[in-house]
């Protein structure tokens, strides 16, 4: 099984923990260690396309910006396609949007295009975590808009003292988690 305990451990010590970034009391944690290990990177990949392959997702939706690193090799694997939900003013075409408070208080908006999903489509939403929950609901709003379905929010990594997954499955969307940290 691609997500043993093993492999759960190995996946968390290739996780940097960088204390008081980007403010004093925040622990950061780096994917770019995860990213630079060949092991860890395929391990992710591999835990996400076994959970979801066979399970009638349409798309994948990444948001920015380290959701477009696992989203679309994820979508590769399941053979669909893969959508960006990006920040303000980074998208050309029409878009839908929707803005939310960041966790340090600040506001921020994503946005998609407004034919990047279609009525019916089941997208499973991709980020590296979940934090207080906001980049996941707004994403997740803008995924109804359309009129698609929010089969799941994965991410690598759940902090669960911020409760935004907890926010975000009261909202009424499912989510899984490779990691959590308490």
């Amino acid at each position: 099984m691609v997500n043993s305990a093993a492999t759960l451990d190995m996946i968390r010590n290739s996780i940097r923990d960088i204390p008081n970034w980007p403010e004093p009391g925040v622990m950061f944690r780096d994917i770019s260690t995860l990213l630079q290990s060949p092991e860890a990177f395929r391990a992710v990949v591999d835990i996400l396309v076994e959970r979801y392959r066979d399970k009638g997702v349409n798309v994948v939706a990444g948001l920015d910006a380290r959701g477009f690193i696992f989203g679309p090799v994820v979508a590769y694997e399941l053979g669909i396609g893969f959508v960006p939900i990006r920040k303000k003013g980074k998208l050309p075409y029409t878009t839908v949007s929707k803005s939310y408070t960041l966790e340090y208080g600040d506001i921020n908006t994503v946005e998609m295009h407004i034919d990047a999903v279609h009525r019916g489509e089941k997208v499973l939403v991709i980020d590296d975590l979940i934090a207080t929950g906001g980049t996941m609901l707004a994403a997740c709003s803008l995924i109804k808009e359309l009129g698609a379905e929010v089969h799941e929010c994965a991410v690598v990594s759940d902090l669960l003292y911020l409760n935004g997954s907890k926010l975000i499955r009261e909202q009424g969307f499912d989510v899984f988690s490779i990691l959590e940290y308490k």
